[in-house]
């Protein structure tokens, strides 16, 4: 399913008509229809494009960070300056270009630094060497080389490297939970709790199992559908859509 699909089924899952969003975004209705046609052309650049994502976002209840994830494996054509993210996140602003040097002020510059040079020469050469004579150094036939006492190096133990754990559960409570499976293909999930609190949002791929719980009720959104299985409370669930399809769900307690 491609970004503008889910932009265009996430905004009809809103109730919006494209006015409405472009009146919410204050994003033209053209350009709106052709990004939900996968056509970012005339956005006026990646960085505009981005930044229209992340505008449109919220207000069809997207997470603007999943927007971008699948932005940036559809549409990006070429690796992002660093220049340029700093300045789209406004850590820093585009560079200007600099001022040019007149020949009159670098053939000053020459001119004082060859002046300094020669008082520097002059200084040098009137100046005295003073050579200091280091004492001799007579060593007593009557020390006797005492032997040092040193410890035997002990083996320095090395703890072993904790593999990384990949994190599959995730909650908020024990009530309800909810197992996501995909099984037959790559799909994105945002999940939620009854109280708004998001447990995750991102891809699940192929072969990756992930596990929720809360205390009364949990809401998927999830694109894709047709390739995860879900189970609830231990049951395994009758299957919630097609392939490509986008499908919105709540389980609770008693589900």
């Amino acid at each position: 399913m491609s970004l503008g699909s889910v932009i265009r089924q996430a905004r009809i899952d809103a109730g919006l008509s494209v006015d409405d969003l472009s009146e919410r975004t204050s994003i033209r209705a053209g350009l709106l229809k052709e990004i939900e046609s996968d056509d970012f052309t005339k956005c006026g650049g990646e960085t505009y494009a981005r930044g229209h994502l992340r505008n449109i976002a919220p207000h069809i209840k997207m997470d603007s960070q999943l927007l971008l994830e699948l932005y940036e494996n559809e549409q990006s054509s070429q690796p992002r300056r660093i220049q340029e993210m700093l300045a789209e996140n406004n850590v820093m602003t585009n560079p200007v270009d600099k001022k040019s040097i007149s020949w009159k002020t670098l053939a000053g510059i020459s001119l004082s630094t060859l002046a300094l040079l020669a008082a520097v020469q002059i200084i040098i050469s009137n100046s005295k060497t003073t050579t200091v004579v280091s004492p001799e150094t007579v060593a007593s036939e009557s020390a006797t080389p005492q032997p040092s006492m040193t410890s035997e190096a002990q083996p320095t133990q090395t703890s072993p490297t904790t593999p990384t754990v990949v994190r599959d559960t995730y909650s908020s409570g024990t009530g309800v939970s909810v197992s996501v499976n995909a099984v037959r293909g790559n799909s994105w999930l945002f999940v939620s709790d009854s109280n708004g609190t998001t447990l995750y949002s991102g891809q699940v791929r192929n072969g990756q199992k992930l596990n929720f719980s809360a205390t009364t009720r949990i809401s998927l959104k999830v694109g894709n559908a047709g390739a995860v299985e879900v189970s609830v409370n231990g049951k395994a669930a009758q299957q919630i859509g097609g392939d490509g399809e986008v499908v919105s769900l709540t389980y609770g307690v008693t589900s």
